[in-house]
């Protein structure tokens, strides 16, 4: 799940750049791609993936 927000926060901070898009000094795209690899960097240490079921018998 975090890595599906990651990759629209990168996809927003994308179309800010792209299209130009004059925002305020905290919306920029440089803080919207920083926001995703945080997000991404949470993702990839294993935040948010759920509780994981160990020592499973069969």
């Amino acid at each position: 799940m975090l890595a599906i927000i990651s990759a629209i926060l990168f996809f927003f901070a994308f179309l800010i750049n792209a299209a130009e898009i004059s925002t305020n000094d905290t919306f920029t795209s440089t803080n919207v791609m920083l926001l995703g690899l945080t997000v991404l960097a949470l993702h990839l240490a294993g935040v948010g993936s759920g509780w994981s079921v160990r020592g499973r018998r069969h």
